[in-house]
């Protein structure tokens, strides 16, 4: 009887342990499944952030470029500005000058010295304003008709010359702010490393195209405003050999009439 009632006796007691440990389980299971406790006085989490999308395209560009690319934006800006100007300018002061002086010749010889003036007043340009400065003073000598041409001409070129200072100087300082972005974002970079504790590409990324940028937009920037200057400087070389070559033909044309 003893033996038999062991067996009996441990299928019981493994029936009794069976019955407790399945709603334990059950009950540990759907804990597991609705995550860890909240601790009592923690906050509450917060609605999710959306991360911040940064602007893409030429404002993207600008914007990761840093401080440094406002004073290259202004100096743009003043290139443009002085680059359209000079070249309305250079544009109104084109003069086919040979005919200029085929004319002026003619009515010199045909019609006086009053109606080739008139001829230089409709005509615009450097050529016909010197050529009228020299022609109002005809009959007080050649010395001072060489003289107004001379007057005449040191102020048509300063004229010419207005404003290259605009382009010359943004040409030299538009690459050496970028330098100077150059050296900001390389800071940032060595801060940010210096911040995280370790070398790693997206600690430095920010930095590193922060220089990248500000250098290629300050070359962008010097280049076409360092061309357009030797361009127009150019113009000017040229107008100052047709102002010289037309007082000189002026002068003789004169000296005959006289003679």
């Amino acid at each position: 009887m003893r033996s038999r009632s062991l067996p009996a006796a441990l299928a019981g007691s493994l029936l009794a342990f069976v019955a407790v440990a399945a709603p334990v389980s059950s009950a540990t299971a759907a804990a597991a499944d609705q995550g860890p406790p909240a601790l009592v006085g923690a906050p509450e989490a917060g609605p999710r952030q959306v991360p911040y999308d940064r602007p893409s395209g030429a404002i993207g560009f600008f914007v990761r470029g840093g401080i440094f690319m406002w004073p290259l934006l202004f100096c743009a800006v003043l290139a443009l500005g002085s680059i359209g100007e000079r070249l309305v300018t250079f544009q109104k002061a084109q003069t086919d000058t040979r005919k200029l002086m085929a004319s002026l010749v003619r009515t010199l010889h045909g019609q006086g010295v009053e109606p080739a003036r008139d001829l230089c007043v409709r005509t615009r340009g450097p050529i016909a304003a010197i050529l009228h400065a020299g022609l109002t003073k005809v009959g007080r000598g050649p010395a001072a008709v060489e003289k107004a041409i001379d007057n005449a001409g040191a102020i048509e070129l300063a004229y010419l010359q207005r404003r290259l200072i605009v382009l010359n100087t943004v040409a030299g300082l538009a690459p050496l702010l970028g330098f100077l972005g150059t050296v900001s974002g390389m800071i940032h970079a060595f801060d940010a490393i210096s911040a995280s504790g370790r070398v790693g590409p997206g600690g430095v990324a920010g930095g590193i195209a922060e220089a990248l940028i500000t250098t290629v937009a300050g070359l962008v920037v010097a280049i076409p405003a360092q061309g357009m200057y030797n361009y127009f400087l150019s113009r000017i070389d040229q107008f100052v050999i047709e102002m010289e070559q037309s007082s000189v033909e002026l002068l003789e044309v004169l000296g005959e009439i006289e003679g």
